[in-house]
Order: C-alpha cells, then sequence, then structure tokens
C-alpha cells in the first residue's frame, strides 16, 4: 500500500523501497518526508532537480497527527516547498502562523500565502482594488472626459475648479475624482483628502481646511477636499464649505446619487461646476470585467488565490443584468470566481479531474505566486452571484420620480405598453403599490376627467383593492387600472378649470369680492333684513330661468371650464 502511493508520486522504486526501510515501512508521510529530506542533502555538486509532484497533498486527508515527526524541510532553489498539517496540528496551535488554514488553500503555492510584502491589499474588494488611477484608465462618461473638455482642460492647464459629480452608484463618480489629481501635470501642486458626512461633521470640516491652509501657506500646495455622499449634510454643514471654496483655501469635489437641485444649497451650487455621470453602457461595463480578469497583480486572481477565466456568456450576462453599476458587476464577478475556485477545490480534494491549468515547472514566477490551478467562471457561476438583475430604484430619491413622471405621460399619450412597462420597473424596484394607486386616482381626475367619469371609480376601486391584497396579488389590478386609464378618452376641462380659477384668486387686486347677497344663505331673521338671500331664483322651481348670475359682479360672463353646455349638446 505505501510503496503504491510513493510510486503513484512519481518517486523512482528504488528510491521509495529505501526510504520504507529507513522509516520502518508502515508511514507514507514518514517516507515521504525522508526522500524529500534526501534529495535536499544530496552531496552530488549538480543534482538533477527533482519534478515536481502539484498533486502531493491529495494523497494526505488530514487525519492524525504523527508524533515526533521531523520538521520540514526549507525549500531550496529548485523545488517548492510542501507543507503537510493535520487537522490536529491546526486545532492545538491556532495562534501560530500557517499558509495552509483549511483544506482550500491547499490548492494555492505557499509562495502566494506566505509573501507578505505585495503592496496589493487581497482582502479589499474587487471593485476598489480595480479603481482606476488616471482619467486615462476610466471607460465611459466620455461627455465629459472627452477632448477638449472642461474636466480634460482644466487637468491640462492645471487649473481644477470645484466640482459636483452627480450620478447613479457605480458610474464613477469617486474613480474620477481621485484620478483627476494623479493625471494633473503636477501632482506634488496637489493632495487629495476624503471625508464622509456618514463619519464626520462640520468641526472635522474645519480641521481639514484648517490644515489645508496650513499646507498652501508653507509650500504652496493646494487641497482637494473630496467628500462622497455630500447630499446627507444638512444646510449648517454645507454652509461650512462655502468661505474656504471662495477664497481658494481648498478645491471642493462632492459626489451624489441625489437630485442636487433639491438636496444641495444654491449657494454651494453656484460656487461649483455640476457634472453629470450616466450609467455604464454594457460594453463599458464588459472592458472593465475582463479588465479584472486578465489583472495578474490586483484582479480576480488575486481574490481566489489561482488562475481565473471567464466564459464569454458569463462576462455577458453580467454586464447586461448590473444596470450600469460597474460596482455591482466587479462584486457579482468576485463572487463567481468564489464560486467557481471553491468547485476547483472540492473537485482536488475529492482527486476527480482537476489538473493544473500546465506543467508546474513551465509556469512563471508570477503564476507561480497565484497557483497552478484554474477556476472557470460560468454563466450559471455569474447568475449565482448575481441571484437577480439590478434595478436601479430609490423609492425617496430621483429615480422614483422619474419613474412615476414615465408612467404618468405615457397613459396621457394612451400608450398601454409603455405604461405597463413603467410600472412594472416601479414594482420590481419595490415601489408601495399604495402610493402608485393614489397617482392614478389623480390620473384620473386629472388626465380623464370628464371624458369618462367612471375613470374615477375604477382608480378608487383599484386603490381599495391593492389595500386589501397587497403584493404581489394586487399587480394585474394595477395593471387593469393602468391599461383602462391609458385607453380611456382623454380631457383636461376640469384640470384647466381649477388652474385657471386658482389663478384669478391669487392674481386678483386688492380684496377678492364678497359673495352675492342673493348667493348668501340667510338662516336668521337679521340676517334676511340685511338682504341675505333676497332675490334668489330656486331652479328646479323655474328651470326656464336664465337670469340669475353666480359669480361676482366683476367676472360676470368669465369661463372657466371649456365644455359643452347641456343646451349646446342637446342642440
Amino acid at each position: 500500500m505505501e510503496m503504491q502511493q510513493l510510486l503513484s508520486m512519481g518517486f523512482p522504486s528504488e528510491l521509495a523501497a529505501q526510504a520504507l526501510a529507513a522509516t520502518g515501512g508502515k508511514s507514507t508521510l514518514k517516507a515521504t518526508e525522508w526522500i524529500l529530506s534526501h534529495k535536499s542533502s544530496n552531496p552530488n555538486p549538480n543534482p538533477t532537480p527533482p519534478p515536481f509532484q502539484p498533486k502531493l497533498d491529495r494523497f494526505f486527508h488530514l487525519h492524525t497527527k504523527l508524533p515526533n515527526s521531523p520538521p520540514s524541510p526549507e525549500p531550496t532553489a529548485t523545488a517548492p516547498s510542501i507543507q503537510i498539517l493535520t487537522q490536529q496540528d491546526l486545532e492545538e496551535d491556532s495562534t501560530t502562523p500557517s499558509p495552509v488554514h483549511n483544506k482550500r488553500r491547499k490548492l494555492q503555492h505557499p509562495k502566494a500565502i506566505t509573501q507578505q510584502d505585495k503592496t496589493i491589499k487581497i482582502h479589499e474588494p474587487l471593485s476598489e482594488r480595480m479603481r482606476p488611477r488616471t482619467i486615462f484608465d476610466v471607460v465611459g462618461q466620455e461627455h465629459i472626459l472627452g477632448n477638449n473638455s472642461l474636466l480634460r482642460s482644466a487637468i491640462d492647464r492645471n487649473r481644477i475648479p470645484s466640482i459636483i459629480f452627480w450620478g447613479p452608484p457605480g458610474t464613477g463618480k469617486t474613480s474620477i475624482a481621485k484620478s483627476i489629481v494623479n493625471s494633473s501635470q503636477e501632482r506634488s501642486f496637489y493632495r487629495f483628502v476624503s471625508l464622509s458626512p456618514v463619519t464626520c461633521g462640520v468641526k472635522d470640516v474645519r480641521d481639514a481646511v484648517e490644515e489645508a491652509r496650513k499646507i498652501r501657506a508653507k509650500n504652496n500646495k493646494r487641497t482637494v477636499l473630496f467628500v462622497d455622499e455630500v447630499h446627507r449634510f444638512n444646510k449648517s454643514q454645507q454652509d461650512s464649505f462655502l468661505p474656504v471654496i471662495e477664497d481658494g483655501s481648498i478645491v471642493f469635489m462632492g459626489a451624489t446619487t441625489e437630485n442636487p437641485s433639491f438636496h444641495l444649497i444654491t449657494p454651494l451650487l453656484s460656487r461649483c461646476r455640476v457634472l453629470t455621470l450616466n450609467p455604464l453602457k454594457p460594453h463599458h461595463v464588459e472592458t472593465l470585467l475582463r479588465r479584472a480578469v486578465n489583472d495578474r497583480e490586483k484582479g480576480l486572481s488575486q481574490s481566489v488565490g489561482m488562475r481565473v477565466e471567464a466564459k464569454d456568456a458569463a462576462i455577458e450576462f453580467l454586464s447586461m443584468n448590473c444596470d450600469g453599476d460597474a460596482r455591482v458587476a466587479l462584486n457579482a464577478l468576485e463572487i463567481s470566481a468564489t464560486t467557481a475556485a471553491a468547485g476547483v477545490a472540492d473537485n482536488q480534494l475529492k482527486g476527480v479531474g482537476v489538473e493544473p491549468h500546465r506543467d508546474f515547472n513551465l509556469l512563471t514566477s508570477e503564476e507561480t505566486e497565484i497557483g497552478s490551478f484554474e477556476a472557470v467562471i460560468t454563466v450559471d457561476d455569474a447568475k449565482e452571484a448575481l441571484q437577480c438583475k439590478h434595478l436601479a430604484y430609490d423609492k425617496a430619491g430621483e429615480e422614483h420620480y422619474n419613474l412615476i413622471s414615465a408612467l404618468h405621460k405615457s397613459m396621457r399619450g394612451s400608450d398601454a405598453d409603455a405604461a405597463i412597462y413603467w410600472l412594472a420597473r416601479m414594482l420590481e424596484g419595490g415601489e408601495e403599490p399604495l402610493y402608485i394607486a393614489r397617482r392614478l386616482i389623480r390620473f384620473a381626475s386629472e388626465d380623464v376627467g370628464l371624458a369618462d367619469p367612471l375613470a374615477l371609480n375604477q382608480a378608487v376601486s383599484c386603490y381599495q383593492a391593492c389595500h386589501f391584497l397587497g403584493m404581489p396579488e394586487c399587480n394585474v389590478i394595477l395593471v387593469q387600472c393602468v391599461a383602462y386609464l391609458a385607453l380611456a378618452p382623454k380631457s383636461i376641462s376640469v384640470y384647466r378649470a381649477i388652474e385657471t380659477a386658482q389663478k384669478v384668486v391669487r392674481e386678483s387686486v386688492g380684496q377678492n369680492e364678497g359673495v352675492p347677497l342673493h348667493l348668501r344663505n340667510a338662516p336668521t331673521k337679521l340676517m334676511k333684513e340685511l338682504g341675505y338671500g333676497k332675490d334668489y331664483i330656486y331652479p328646479p322651481d323655474n328651470p326656464s330661468s336664465s337670469t340669475q348670475t353666480y359669480l361676482p359682479p366683476s367676472l360676470q360672463g368669465y369661463k372657466f371650464l371649456d365644455w359643452p353646455s347641456e343646451n349646446s349638446t342637446q342642440q
């Protein structure tokens, strides 16, 4: 049994027999260590490098600790060292740093685990490690980074202005802000400081500004103060930026996912240039994903400790379903790689069908550091990582109002298909169905109105049914109401009537006229003596009377409602 295992590892039969004889012939592990020790102490000045067996560890399945085992030899220049630990080793010496912490880590070359001089922090998310260093590495956003654009010209002239980046998550706001400083013609002229409203307040801002003033006075270096999610600062906190932007103490850069017109104060907007970032196109995201796969220094290989390849279908799936968010796509890619690497590790421990991608002795030094095994990301791995299509939607933010506006205008234009699509977008994004139903009630009077008075009944019934059922059962009720309102005849007469009447009331010169006496109620004798209700004609008793007026004298003959009268309709 022991002889067969040693022979299957590739050791010569003579050497295997010597090892078993020297160690008692009952332990393959001791025999292997004797062979390695014997080889490393060979006095031959020109020894033949022993072939490295990358599958050596699969023969030891972490059973029991062997007593008095000699220490493993130090790695030689010709063959990497192999460290074999048992489960009991790990339990008894958990405080000692070890290159092997679990079964799957055995697939990595020891050098990839123990090397500490790398500057890349593999525990950082892939999206953070892959941030572009200069604007030339930024993918997408050509409208603000193209030739002769504001940013490119400012960088070329070394005159960086204060900027607010506005756009959806994962479109490059923070990355562009950092890369601007790195791309400057004189990098030593700027220093980059980042603040977050989540962890700092006005005092932190003042401290950063005071430090910026000291540094500028000392060596004329300007500070670029970057504030992520700047909309989270309240009005007084935003006010603290105004004087230091005004006197040039700092170059202010802010990033926000919310509409600056609603969430940032006007004085701050007047001192900064607002640049809008668009969701990334699928081909932009695909470029970023392939860059992460191919980058051996800080890319996907560093996340899982082995070579990683991705199928084209997996890359395409992630780029098409991340909704233009590069961070979502990169995080999903990293999870996909973890899933694929786990499958490789499981198969390797079982000893089924997993081989190094090629001969270990032919690997480059870079490949040796990340291991000789290869994980392949399939579309199934990508689907498992993403779980569902990512939808950019915020129930209290910009996209919330954009989508309800699109739904309202599609129904107004009688496009039932478009209206149903925007309704589905809102429901899939997690919108409250009762909010949508309330908007449909408004639409029934504002845009359908008198053209189909039953539309209001439909909308109110829709709200009540949604209240009874809730999601997901009420989705068809919302669709029915949306389709009905989109296909119904339209009239905005009542909407225009109330708008015109309110405008007249607001813009009337002086005090609004009182109610004419004949229209006033007269419940008491005194009111009757004052003329309240005098000469009022009761229409049910006098249906043919048309001499009675109902508007104040100054508005006699004024038309608010543009709708055919009953008489003209009968004629």
